[in-house]
């Protein structure tokens, strides 16, 4: 496993796993440490297929007694997002989104096969998106209520480009903590997202059919 514990935690400059989510989320939400912690990441590896965090979280963080918390294998993200299926319209919604397994692998699949531009006839032949793809026309909306996934979340979308929201609720009360807008302004998937906080005010509450804790 490239991203183990000790390698996690000497990236993110901890001395213990407990500290991660709060520096995790210190980094992303800074414009300029953002980018040297991904760049500092990708020195271990560029193979963006994946969760790098799933075995680390699932070890260190994950909240199984308190929030039932438990991480989707591989296998099953990649058989959910077969059954699924391609979205033309690029558009994806998913709850309980964890550190993002599942959305990395419709992400991976989206930048491959680019549904919203190729047909599917030519969509197999995954060497034409990158003639066609760019992030712009693909929009992830994803939702995790832990304070202790959610950084980890955000580092996962941003790092690949992503465009997009995730909302820090409760997907059935729809009573939410945070927000933040993933933006890639770019027409290239290799450059980094911002991580905007949204604003706790009535307009995004509407917007995102929320409603925002005292």
């Amino acid at each position: 496993m490239q991203f183990d514990v000790k390698t996690v935690n000497n990236l993110l400059d901890i001395d213990d796993s407990y500290k991660a989510p709060e520096k995790m989320l210190k980094l992303m939400l800074d414009d300029q440490k953002r980018v040297k912690t991904f760049k500092k990441f990708l020195e271990v590896s560029t193979n963006m297929q994946f969760d790098w965090f799933h075995e680390y979280f699932e070890d260190e963080q994950a909240e199984r007694k308190s929030k039932k918390q438990d991480f989707t294998p591989q296998g099953i993200a990649d058989l959910m997002t077969s059954i699924v299926g391609r979205s033309p319209t690029g558009t994806y919604y998913e709850p309980a989104a964890g550190t993002g397994g599942i959305l990395i692998t419709r992400w991976w699949n989206d930048r491959l096969k680019d549904p919203v531009h190729l047909k599917p006839k030519f969509a197999e032949n995954t060497g034409l998106s990158i003639l066609t793809y760019d992030p712009r026309n693909y929009w992830y909306q994803v939702e995790e209520m832990s304070d202790r996934a959610i950084p980890f979340l955000l580092f996962n979308m941003a790092v690949r480009g992503m465009n997009g929201v995730a909302i820090q609720c409760d997907s059935l009360e729809r009573t939410a903590k945070n927000a933040y807008f993933i933006r890639n302004d770019t027409d290239d998937w290799l450059e980094f997202s911002e991580v905007i906080p949204i604003p706790h005010k009535d307009i995004f509450e509407k917007e995102l059919n929320i409603k925002w804790q005292d």
